[in-house]
């Protein structure tokens, strides 16, 4: 059987849809005959600003990708940190600047899935993810949700748990909270079940 390729390309700032993007990337290279790898959408603030926001340095063993990769992939998992409860500036530019990939839709058919991080509960949780939709849908991807499929962690009550039906996600509160067991185990599902639907389109 040959290789299905999922792309799992996330923004992060302050390093919480970093560590919700690695576990992604753990369940999706967990299905056999995934090749499953990391991706860092451009960065449009300057490292001036950067500095002052005490932003800490982007990851070394991930690199940027550009637009044009996108056509080599089989499935995709986006993941961002909200920002006033949508999909942040920088992940707005890269899809903006994926317009001759619109203009042939060359991306059609491919399933995508999304995951975030947000600060509280009403920063995003559910708009970012449903903001986000009209990129895949304006490109003819096929957006995958989680619906209730990860079982009794979606209705887990007695701990902060971030995510729903539409992906998983995290609570970052003032900065210092990182993401909860429970909310890694949801991230490492969703990469799994994305890339098993990537696999079965492919197949």
């Amino acid at each position: 059987m040959s290789t299905t390729k999922v792309y799992i390309v996330f923004y992060s700032l302050f390093g919480h849809a970093e560590t919700m993007a690695r576990e992604v990337h753990r369940g999706a290279a967990s299905v056999q005959d995934v090749e499953a790898s990391l991706w860092l959408v451009p960065e449009t603030l300057s490292q001036r600003v950067l500095e002052k926001m005490k932003a800490p340095p982007k990851p070394s063993d991930v690199g940027e990708i550009k637009p044009e990769q996108l056509v080599d992939a089989d499935g995709f998992l986006f993941g961002f940190p909200s920002r006033f409860g949508m999909m942040p500036a920088q992940f707005l530019a890269f899809f903006e600047n994926t317009h001759e990939l619109w203009a042939s839709q060359s991306l059609a058919g491919k399933p995508a899935g999304v995951f975030w991080s947000t600060g509280f509960y009403g920063g995003g949780q559910e708009n970012a993810a449903l903001t986000a939709i009209t990129q895949l849908s304006h490109h003819g991807m096929l957006y995958v949700p989680l619906g209730y499929t990860f079982g009794d962690g979606m209705f887990e009550m007695g701990e902060v748990k971030g995510g729903s039906s539409y992906g998983a996600g995290t609570f970052a509160g003032d900065g210092s909270r990182q993401p909860s067991e429970l909310e890694l185990e949801q991230a490492f599902y969703q990469g799994k079940y994305l890339a098993q639907v990537a696999k079965k389109l492919k197949s």
